[in-house]
């Protein structure tokens, strides 16, 4: 392999390339993007297209069944008027009516210390500084089902009159158990002050059909048995345009696509590229492809998602210490700052593979704080990114999966117990199970 950082005129080109920030206008002003909703099917369509003018071969389309999500309206009425909300796609159409019962920031013993039967309960979308572990929207939905709550509130962290999206339901029952929406951090400060203890009614109506979804996919490099996987997802909330998740990492791969593909000499493996589907109704695509892949010919997956936003690249690594070198490498080739977290985060496309002993990465933006910021509201859009840090991250990446794709490159594969063992010592195993996402049975083997 000749490898990328001894040539430099590839580095130009990418930097001031237009096709990665030309789809990812293209991608915003598509508009709703929701999983299996005409707008993801035109995404998936102009990625493909996008694949195929980078160079890459056989660009196509492989669709799946997908449980749809049609929104329609949604209301909170309280003590002091109707309080505007979103419902939170895959929540059930019905009424809840109880108390609120506001539980903070919603973690574990929150639910353990109070009488939430019956109550319409309302948490935050962070945790506080000083928990150890992040809480999920999901998990924080089904500690409200398991204790009798009659509806569920999430309530943006973030000020900016912005009420947040996001799926609930579960991989083996994908429509939600009890009505849910999203408040703004103020909606959410002033039901707390006006209406707590006092009786609620949350209404969502939704249409839940049968739907159709897809994994676009191309290929560039030699046709080796063993394959690298560069994937993002193309789908995005109803609500917004879906810039940053995950305009911005499917852009990346495209920007990625071209500058190898004008250096396909440089590449000893084949590179898969996927822009996954339904990625925010619960990983739906990505676990689609990894049950029809043949994961033991995966040698690493590298998937981009919610990046741009924050311009130093953030990696976590799964406890795969050669990935953590690979980044090392590449952060010191071209004098550049990359972040690496070794630990592990089961919330995007590559954990389907990663949780199977498949190495992998998830790349993001580092940024300040905890959470989404602008991520999941009517603000994720295209003004807030930059196209010098989408050229940046696409010159960093495509160099990585250049390393990684050097027949001198070994990525050693990780037994599945241990990746168990490592989310159990994050304390991330019982949301998962909570929340039907957890995968191992009781030795930490892959259950069948």
């Amino acid at each position: 392999m000749t490898d990328l950082t001894e040539r430099t005129d590839w580095i130009g080109e990418t930097f001031t390339s237009t096709a990665g920030w030309d789809l990812l206008e293209d991608l915003v002003d598509i508009g709703n993007r929701m999983a299996g909703q005409p707008g993801e099917r035109e995404a998936l369509e102009r990625v493909r297209d996008a694949l195929a003018e980078a160079g890459c071969r056989n660009a196509r389309i492989e669709e799946f069944d997908l449980q749809g999500w049609v929104r329609g309206s949604s209301r909170i009425d309280a003590p002091g008027g109707e309080q505007d909300c979103i419902a939170l796609p895959r929540s059930p159409s019905g009424t809840a009516t109880g108390d609120l019962l506001d539980l903070g920031y919603g973690l574990p013993e929150d639910f353990e210390n109070a009488d939430v039967e019956g109550a319409v309960v309302m948490v935050s979308s962070t945790v506080p500084d000083h928990y150890e572990r992040f809480i999920h929207r999901r998990e924080k939905y089904y500690y409200a089902v398991q204790e009798g709550a009659a509806g569920f509130v999430f309530r943006n962290h973030v000020e900016g009159c912005l009420p947040p999206t996001g799926s609930v339901g579960t991989p083996g029952a994908p429509i939600g158990d009890i009505p849910a929406v999203g408040v703004s951090a103020e909606v959410g400060a002033r039901l707390a002050r006006r209406a707590e203890g006092d009786e609620i009614t949350v209404e969502v109506e939704c249409e839940t059909p049968d739907a159709t979804s897809g994994n676009t996919m191309a290929e560039l490099g030699p046709d080796t048995d063993e394959e690298l996987l560069v994937t993002s997802h193309a789908d995005a909330h109803d609500i917004a345009e879906g810039a940053m998740d995950n305009g911005a990492g499917t852009a990346t791969i495209v920007e990625v696509a071209n500058a190898l593909a004008a250096n396909e000499d440089a590449l000893d493996t084949r590179v898969r590229f996927v822009a996954f589907g339904a990625e925010e109704v619960g990983l739906v695509g990505s676990s689609v492809e990894a049950d029809r892949t043949d994961r033991d010919a995966v040698k690493a997956i590298v998937n981009v998602d919610s990046n741009v936003f924050g311009r130093t690249l953030k990696l976590h690594t799964h406890g795969f210490e050669d990935l953590t070198a690979a980044a090392d490498r590449v952060g010191e080739r071209f004098d550049h700052p990359v972040a690496t977290i070794p630990e592990q985060n089961p919330h995007s496309d590559h954990w389907p593979f990663v949780q199977t002993g498949v190495p992998g990465y998830m790349v993001s933006g580092k940024t300040e704080g905890r959470g989404r910021g602008w991520g999941h509201t009517f603000a994720d859009t295209f003004e807030k990114l930059e196209v010098r840090n989408l050229r940046e991250q696409a010159v960093l990446l495509a160099a990585l999966v250049a390393d990684l794709a050097d027949d001198d490159t070994d990525v050693a594969r990780r037994d599945p117990a241990d990746i168990a063992a490592a989310v159990e010592a994050q304390d991330l195993a019982e949301g998962m199970k909570v929340t039907g996402d957890w995968p191992y049975d009781d030795d930490g083997n892959l259950a069948e």
